[in-house]
């Protein structure tokens, strides 16, 4: 995949929670391309086409990006300002997918900027709900197909 054309960053260092996530968008066919990072770091890392990903042009931001809040390295709340501080990535949708509806941080993280905080259900259907609801928001952002 080109890691210039990138619809989805998906940002979840638990696997089984990126697996529902990625079942959930390939059910409901939300995104032909997505790219999953582990930690806050690498996330930052792909934004800014830095490190690793330093052979990616920054001007092809995701049309959107799915950020768990706990991360290792760097956390969400740092990695979502890093993002919405900077001018060639504050237009990035982003919406927060997270476990914990620790106030603290969804109060924060509206005032950030984040597009969105969706609660991650424990049970998949529901999940996969959240996850469609986060497609029909961002529909016109994410083309219909399989990946």
């Amino acid at each position: 995949m080109d890691l210039n054309e990138v619809e989805i960053l998906l940002i979840e260092d638990n696997p089984n929670e990126a697996e529902f996530t990625i079942r959930a968008l390939k059910r409901y066919n939300l995104v032909n391309k997505l790219v999953w990072v582990k930690d806050g770091e690498e996330a930052l890392d792909f934004i800014f086409a830095q490190g690793q990903y330093s052979g990616r042009s920054i001007e092809d931001v995701p049309k959107v990006i799915l950020l768990d809040m706990h991360l290792p390295k760097i956390d969400g709340l740092e990695v979502l300002e890093r993002i919405k501080s900077d001018t060639r990535t504050q237009s990035i949708p982003v919406v927060v997918l997270s476990s914990s509806p620790e106030e603290h941080r969804i109060v924060t993280s509206y005032n950030l900027g984040v597009n969105g905080y969706v609660l991650k259900p424990v049970d998949f259907d529901k999940y996969v709900d959240a996850v469609k609801e986060i497609g029909l928001v961002f529909s016109g952002r994410i083309h219909s197909a399989d990946f």
